[in-house]
């Protein structure tokens, strides 16, 4: 049963990481994108939602 949590919290743990890690690059482009135009950092309506269908489309491909 201990062996059940653990593969789980380890699972859970590298999910978490990897998350955090590719959210922390996409900012970043984000951000150097918008030096490299001069211009604040900003997310239209119409980028936002084609981000979140490519994660939802990435979560597809992992969960199958």
């Amino acid at each position: 049963m201990e062996e059940d949590r653990s593969w789980k919290s380890h699972t859970l743990l590298i999910g978490a990481v990897i998350g955090a890690l590719t959210g922390l690059g996409v900012a970043f482009a984000l951000v150097q994108r918008a030096e490299q135009e001069g211009e604040r950092v900003s997310l239209s309506s119409g980028e936002g939602i084609r981000l979140g269908m490519g994660i939802l489309g990435l979560l597809r491909l992992v969960g199958t």
